[in-house]
Parts: C-alpha cells; sequence; structure tokens
C-alpha cells in the first residue's frame, strides 16, 4: 500500500507538499511562513516520510501481525472487578487484521475534522500532503524525540475495539454463559471472546456491515467448527420484527452482551446504520435502543443475564448534551432488573472524548 515509485529530494519535498487545514490545502512553504515553523523542523518530518518503513514495520508488528500462538487465548481469565480491555492486547491484532481497513479507515469519528488513521499516513507517506496537526508544536516535540507514532495514535481516529481476552474474561468469571446472544458482532471479537469459553455451545449474533458478518461466520467455521454458530446480517431492531426468529429463539439464550453503537461517536460504513436511519437522538433511543432491549428480553431466559459495555459523553457537534448512559440504562430498566456495574478500564478513548475514566459494565438480569 505504502510503495512509492522514487525517492524525493527535501527541497523538491518543500516545493510539492501541502498541508491540509479542513477541507483547504495549503503550499507547505507558505504555511511555514505564516506559521512560523522552522525549516529544521519540517526537514525531521521528511526524515521519517523517508524512513517511512521503520514506522509502517513498528506498527504492524504492534497491530497487526498474527502470531500462530495467539490464535487461542491460554491465559487464566481477569477476576471480577478487574476487567481491563488493554490486558493481553495482543489478541486484538486478530481482530484488526481481519477488518483493517474498516477500523483504520473507513469507520469514521462522530466528531468534526477527526481524520482516520489510515487516510492521514497514506496522504502523508504517498501525496506529500501534511494534516496541520502534525505540524503543530507539540507534534513537532515528539518528531524532534523520535517518537511520530505518538502522534498518529494521539490525534487520529481508529475504530475502537473490544479485547476479545476481555470478553472471554466476563464470560468466564462473571457472565458463565452458554448459549451467546450478541446484537451485534463487535468487529468479530465477541464471537472471538464467547467461543474460547469451553462451556460456551453455541454463538448467535447479527451486524449491519456485511463484511464483518461474512468474516465473523467464516472465522467461527475455521475456528470453532465443533460449536454451533448463526450470524444475520440485519439491524437488531429489525430482527426484533421477524417472526421466525422470535419464534425460533425465544427464551434460548443465557447471555446477551454487546457493547452498543454511542450514537454518534463512531459512523461505520455501510446502510442500514442506526445513525443514518434514526435523525434525532430521541429517535435513536427509541427506534434502535428501545427494540433492541426489547429484543434481548424476548430472547433470554428467566434468570439470564443481559450485560453491555458503555459510557456517559456529550455531544461534540452542538451545544446539546447527552446523557447516554443515563438514558439507555434507564430503558434497559423498564425491561430488567439492574444487578451489578464495575468499571472497565480502557486507555484506547483519548480521541472519542468519553466523559469517564472508564467505561461501566452493566449486568442486568431478567
Amino acid at each position: 500500500m505504502f510503495e512509492t515509485d522514487k525517492p524525493i529530494t527535501f527541497e523538491e519535498f518543500l516545493n510539492k507538499a501541502q498541508v491540509r487545514v479542513g477541507n483547504n490545502l495549503n503550499p507547505l512553504k507558505e504555511y511555514m511562513k505564516r506559521k512560523g515553523i522552522e525549516k529544521s523542523k519540517i526537514k525531521r518530518l521528511f526524515e521519517n516520510i523517508q524512513d517511512k518503513n521503520e514506522y509502517l514495520t513498528r506498527f504492524y508488528n504492534r497491530s497487526l501481525l498474527i502470531q500462530p500462538e495467539n490464535m487461542h487465548i491460554t491465559e487464566s481469565p481477569m477476576k471480577n472487578g478487574e476487567m481491563n480491555n488493554n490486558k493481553m492486547v495482543i489478541y486484538k491484532n486478530i481482530i484488526r487484521s481481519m477488518h483493517f481497513k474498516d477500523i483504520l479507515q473507513n469507520t469514521k469519528s462522530g466528531l468534526e475534522n477527526v481524520p482516520t488513521f489510515l487516510n492521514v499516513l497514506k496522504d502523508l507517506y504517498l501525496n506529500y500532503i501534511i494534516d496541520y496537526k502534525i505540524i503543530t508544536p507539540s507534534a513537532l516535540h515528539y518528531i524532534e524525540l523520535g517518537r511520530l507514532g505518538s502522534v498518529f495514535s494521539s490525534f487520529y481516529f481508529r475504530a475502537s475495539i473490544m479485547n476479545p481476552y476481555l470478553v472471554y474474561s466476563l464470560n468466564h468469571s462473571v457472565l458463565k454463559g452458554t448459549r451467546i446472544f450478541t446484537p451485534t458482532l463487535g468487529w468479530t471479537s465477541y464471537c472471538f471472546g464467547f467461543l474460547e469459553c469451553p462451556n460456551v455451545v453455541e454463538y448467535v449474533g447479527t451486524d449491519v456491515i456485511e463484511d464483518v458478518c461474512k468474516k465473523t461466520l467464516d472465522f467461527a467455521k475455521t475456528h470453532s467448527p465443533d460449536k454451533k454458530v448463526e450470524i444475520f446480517c440485519q439491524p437488531s431492531e429489525n430482527l426484533a420484527k421477524s417472526a421466525n426468529f422470535l419464534k425460533k429463539y425465544k427464551e434460548h439464550f443465557d447471555v446477551v452482551f454487546f457493547s452498543p453503537p454511542y450514537y454518534r461517536l463512531e459512523l461505520y460504513k455501510g446502510a442500514n446504520q442506526s445513525t443514518e436511519k434514526y435523525k434525532t437522538y430521541e429517535d435513536w433511543l427509541e427506534g434502535y435502543w428501545e427494540q433492541t432491549i426489547k429484543l434481548c428480553h424476548h430472547v433470554l431466559q428467566k434468570g439470564g443475564k443481559m450485560c453491555y459495555i458503555l459510557s456517559g459523553y456529550g455531544s461534540e457537534n452542538t451545544s446539546e448534551e447527552y446523557d447516554l448512559l443515563g438514558d439507555m440504562n434507564k430503558i434497559a430498566k423498564k425491561y430488567f432488573a439492574l444487578k451489578s456495574t464495575q468499571p472497565m478500564f480502557n486507555i484506547d478513548v483519548h480521541m472519542t472524548k468519553h466523559k469517564e475514566t472508564a467505561e461501566k459494565i452493566m449486568i442486568f438480569q431478567k
């Protein structure tokens, strides 16, 4: 993806490069003069571009490379109350590799002017288009320290991923489910985590991203051919209206688990997205969330557990504030009894403007 035809000199770079500010492109030389950016600072960035293979290889090895020994979870599960999405992150690599373009490029931030990680890298390394944040004083300071990767990871959007190891630990230590339903697929991470649990005999999930549905089913068939798996490719609120689904799975599952969409925090590629179907927050709560909760209640056995993970956050694009956690829990409590709440520690939310330091694991019972 990042191969280039021929090397370029620093002077050629200065004449060719542009700076992206929003939707506008500015010649680099003019931008440097306007902002008083020293030529030596830009030369250090240019050297990083010339040595891009060093960063790209490091990123690949850390975030995308799959080792055969990591295809199955061998560590002891995390204990109840100690759930950490950033423990044993090597298991996230399987998920990122499977869906790397959707996670790193195609999923957009709901915040304005936050470009995606892969688009920024492609612009910089292939087209010499520099996002303006890369040459702010703080970013240039990190580049001087040889930490361009920290600039990329701090400023640019990557879709959030649930660690399969956390899903595995949560089921093993807390939920103890054997038949699982997930109203979203979570980039295949739920499937991976649950199928690693020896006591799980069946996994059923649905999603609206066709490619995710296909890859999840392919993964399940290859990874755990002895377990019963069914994947639907439609919105969960549509399943709530499917007579065949409701009949087949009435009070069938002992655990429902998911991390629901955070309204407009992440905007996914593809049709049937809830944020496209429901134009206001109130419509989304009623049309997507409450219908999904009703579906969860219908398919759960009496005494079964529904678990979801989310945090409160405010809209960053308007003056309106959303009490997402409070509003979603209020609807869930109409149908379920809240049994427990615990934090899920997650350091990978700095670009998504979560209000709280820890996301919440909410556990309800039918």
